[in-house]
């Protein structure tokens, strides 16, 4: 009886994978990504079609019908509106100090990163990298020295880059950690403040413009993260009461409006000071406001942070001996923070645009600025709304990309979803 043999067809080879560590060439990049199948190269065509249409309408407006003489001609208004001109000298060396102490802590990271690569804890950068980060903001900077037009103001700049190079590359030759070189750079940060503001300087009341703008959202930044982090821990304490006050906060400020929160900062933050107190200036009440606001956020960006530590570790560094003050410094909070590096970035960056809401209180930020030199006799009543907020809007998306690539450069180092 004859016996019948199944015959099985052999299974395709498996494609080569590809060695670790080695990059696509773009045409490789291009037929694996957008070529892959029939469909991809069909959304490749259109989405490139469309995207090729967009980008000839906003270049032909940008270079062509756009009236930049709005610009032109009010551009140190929107970088400082009332600002004195006189005392200008203290902004630009507020820049100096800033230019030498971030290019310090720059280059003593780099010292770090390096190190981190010799010992095989981090990839090396690459240069596609490192342009995508500070692009955006060599052009922001081109763009308003383009517009300035000012001789003794490119010079200036020229030198702040110079002493930022210069700092950088002192800082590359110090063997300093991460944690040894961030109050350096926060302490040029407060120094470059007391410059513009304190000793006989401008007070808050005559700031204005993208000086406004940048301080409210580096004050805010600043002072709602260690704020956030304390709510976050406090409602998870294991005492009521304080578990119950940071909860009624957190729910309270997260269930009102930030515009409602900047009324009643303007408004209302006298009734809560004793009789004959002097109320804060306008514009240290929107900074409470926006601080209040980002904080609960923080807070409960943070709370989940915390929630995924896993239990095993807090029992484990408890039966080691460690307080629970060290068990939350050293253990719970670092891995907490680094789960939510991305949540509280764009936390930030909502705070560093929703700045341009104190413009309802008053305050003359960079888009209000952009809003009242519409208003004046040359430019009145003549459309150029459309050129001011397009320069407003590159001001702002400039520092919400810088924050994002810096969000994930921090990812990538931290080796954030890898392990």
């Amino acid at each position: 009886m004859a016996t019948r043999v199944d015959t099985l067809e052999p299974l395709p080879a498996p494609e080569p994978e590809r060695p670790p560590g080695r990059r696509l060439s773009p045409a490789e990049w291009a037929r694996e990504n957008l070529f892959g199948s029939a469909l991809d190269a069909v959304l490749t065509v259109l989405f490139a079609l469309l995207l090729g249409w967009a980008l000839y309408r906003v270049g032909k407006f940008v270079l062509v019908d756009a009236r930049w003489e709005i610009i032109d001609r009010n551009i140190t208004n929107l970088m400082v509106a009332r600002f004195p001109r006189e005392e200008l000298w203290r902004i630009w060396a507020a820049l100096f100090v800033l230019g030498a102490s971030l290019g310090f802590g720059a280059g003593a990271a780099a010292t770090s990163r390096r190190r981190d690569v010799e010992e095989g804890r981090a990839a090396p950068p690459g240069q596609v990298g490192v342009l995508r980060r500070v692009g955006p903001v060599v052009a922001l900077v081109a763009v308003l020295l383009w517009f300035a037009s000012s001789l003794e103001t490119t010079i200036l700049t020229l030198g702040v880059a110079a002493v930022a190079a210069g700092a950088y590359l002192g800082g590359r030759r110090v063997s300093w950690r991460a944690a040894r070189f961030v109050p350096i750079v926060l302490g040029g940060i407060v120094i470059a403040f007391l410059i513009v503001a304190a000793f006989g300087g401008v007070g808050w009341d005559n700031w204005g413009g993208l000086i406004l703008t940048l301080f409210l959202a580096v004050a805010g930044i600043l002072i709602s993260f260690p704020l956030g982090v304390l709510l976050a821990l406090g409602r998870r304490s294991s005492l009521p009461a304080v578990r119950v006050v940071c909860v009624a906060y957190i729910e309270l400020v997260r269930g009102v409006p930030l515009i409602a929160l900047l009324f009643m900062g303007a408004f209302m933050i006298g009734f809560f000071l004793p009789p004959g107190a002097d109320r804060p200036s306008l514009v240290t009440r929107a900074l409470i406001a926006l601080v209040l606001f980002t904080a609960a956020y923080v807070a409960e960006i943070v709370r989940g942070g915390l929630q995924s530590v896993p239990r095993g570790q807090i029992e484990a560094a408890q039966a080691l001996g460690l307080s629970p003050l060290r068990v939350t410094g050293l253990i719970v909070l670092p891995q907490a923070l680094r789960n939510v590096i991305p949540g509280l970035v764009g936390q930030f960056i909502s705070l560093y645009k929703d700045t341009s809401l104190v413009f309802i209180v008053g305050l003359t930020d960079l888009l209000g600025v952009a809003e009242n030199i519409t208003k004046q006799p040359d430019f009145l009543a003549q459309g150029l709304i459309v050129e001011t907020l397009l320069f407003a809007s590159f001001v702002y998306w400039t520092g919400s990309y810088w924050m994002s690539r810096e969000s994930q450069r921090l990812e990538r180092r931290l080796g954030l979803g890898e392990r």
